[in-house]
């Protein structure tokens, strides 16, 4: 029995885990925001009192996952909205430009998956586009479920080199 007022439940497997979740959070490309959205995560999982989670390390990796994925859209909401304002434009048709350059940074990230060979390209797009769970992209593909977290870690690694690349 843990010491009274010492953290139980998923509060617990938060603070086993804090290390690994920022690891994975700088993988997944937070960068220097890791720590700001693991600060987030606990707040969240702190005052969660709905009941038991049955695999609470999955549920506290797929909750930083999205507030990851949450943070960047906003942030790239207010650029677009900044740039709009900026250039006077408002809610406008993108420029000629624009689009040209948005379907030359698609063809970059196209190339850059399909330079990972066929399988790795297909898990990506499977598990990030058509947000298929990894267990049935494996059970299509033949492989084991480590093989498509492999694939999907190194395709990450790439398209994170490519948008350092980009930028």
């Amino acid at each position: 029995m843990p010491p009274p007022g010492s953290p139980t439940g998923i509060e617990a497997v938060f603070l086993a885990n804090r290390d690994k979740l920022v690891r994975f959070l700088v993988v997944r490309g937070a960068g220097d925001t890791a720590e700001d959205l693991i600060h987030d995560l606990w707040i969240k999982v702190s005052g969660r009192m709905d009941g038991p989670i049955g695999n609470p390390v999955a549920y506290l990796f797929r909750a930083a996952d999205l507030l990851m994925i949450d943070r960047y859209r906003a942030r790239r909401q207010a650029e677009r909205r900044d740039h709009a304002w900026s250039e006077g434009q408002g809610d406008a048709d993108p420029s000629a430009d624009r689009v040209i350059a948005a379907r030359q940074e698609a063809e970059q990230v196209a190339a850059a998956l399909d330079g990972l060979g066929t399988r790795t390209a297909a898990v990506f797009r499977r598990a990030r586009i058509d947000r298929v769970p990894q267990r049935q992209i494996a059970a299509e593909l033949g492989v084991s479920v480590s093989t498509v977290e492999s694939d999907l870690r190194m395709a990450a690694r790439v398209l994170a080199d490519l948008k350092e690349r980009m930028r």
